[in-house]
């Protein structure tokens, strides 16, 4: 077998050819670049000409920069205050109403109870316990105005009891029987007495609260109407 030849076509020597910078595309570093500031709005409406991305940039930043909406607001750090927050004052409005009415509640309570006390305080004083009531008084059953009768009303344990000593004489001693009291404290319930002339003489009439009991005078004796 043969040697074949292979022959070479002669290239033409090139000479390198020394960097020019305008040879390459190049851009400023992040850094150093600057932009170039945009044009009041009216002027930058009426620009002509064809668009470049010098041009599509600014209009990019000029979109950017449209302010917000604010509700009247001079800025958006200053807002309305939040709904979210109105619930914590209801419930603390609705909570201070329910602390007053119980005060006002604990208030009518105490006062109810130290007016009964001082009620039942000056009874106490008055009458005493149980309570007893005296009077003197001219009936006409063996007294006069020297010697009148005498008469105690006593509510003793709810049981009210007159009890007449025609002119200072014990022995003639007369007891009348009243109603019986019935409710929460009516064991002190005061019960007092007149003379007055209710059926053309001197009868008796015994007041128990609200309430009063005439007793016939028959000239001896005091009988229930």
């Amino acid at each position: 077998m043969g040697t074949t030849e292979i022959r070479r076509q002669a290239r033409p020597i090139r000479h390198d050819v020394e960097d020019d910078d305008s040879l390459y595309i190049t851009r400023m570093p992040s850094s150093t670049r600057r932009y170039r500031t945009a044009p009041p709005p009216a002027a930058a409406d009426t620009l002509e000409g064809p668009i470049t991305e010098e041009r599509m940039f600014i209009q990019h930043r000029r979109s950017s920069l449209k302010r917000q909406p604010t509700s009247g607001m001079a800025s958006n750090a200053v807002k309305p205050p939040k709904t979210d927050a109105l619930p914590g004052r209801r419930r603390f409005s609705l909570l201070a109403i329910g602390i007053g009415m119980v005060v006002m509640v604990l208030i009518v309570i105490c006062l109810s109870a130290w007016n009964s006390w001082w009620h039942t305080y000056q009874d106490d004083q008055q009458f005493g316990r149980p309570r007893t009531f005296q009077m003197d008084a001219v009936v006409g059953h063996e007294d006069s105005p020297s010697n009148p009768t005498h008469f105690i009303f006593i509510n003793l344990h709810r049981h009210v009891e007159i009890i007449e000593i025609p002119g200072g004489n014990v022995a003639h001693t007369h007891i009348y029987s009243g109603p019986i009291l019935f409710g929460d404290g009516q064991d002190l319930t005061p019960v007092t007495g007149e003379i007055r002339d209710i059926n053309g003489r001197r009868d008796l009439v015994v007041h128990i609260q609200d309430q009063q009991i005439v007793f016939i005078n028959d000239g001896t004796t005091f009988r229930p109407q």
